[in-house]
């Protein structure tokens, strides 16, 4: 995705995808996975049992898969770019100017 980077900010065995140095994807040491996700996107995953409140991260919107294998991998890489793409909107101009974004 345009302007992503990987980093370990919480160890080596957590990678946390950014933009603008921003979140939006975690993937935890025992495989589960967390991503930002719109406000309607978050209140239809997590009443319908799809997904569960990210710990520490759903007051801002993320949801948490423990087992991202059941997903179909096209719907789960969509979610990782709607979630690429909110955190980029909310970045300053000039910052998505320098990530050509």
């Amino acid at each position: 995705m345009p302007g992503a980077t990987l980093d370990h900010p919480f160890g080596d065995h957590h990678d946390a995808y950014r933009v603008g140095g921003k979140m939006f994807v975690m993937v935890g040491q025992e495989g589960g996975v967390s991503f930002k996700v719109s406000d309607i996107a978050y209140a239809i995953l997590t009443e319908t049992g799809k997904a569960r409140p990210a710990p520490y991260l759903a007051r801002a919107k993320w949801v948490n898969l423990p087992d991202p294998d059941a997903w179909d991998d096209d719907e789960l890489a969509e979610h990782f770019a709607i979630g690429h793409r909110i955190v980029a909107a909310k970045l300053t101009k000039k910052v998505r100017a320098e990530l050509g974004l």
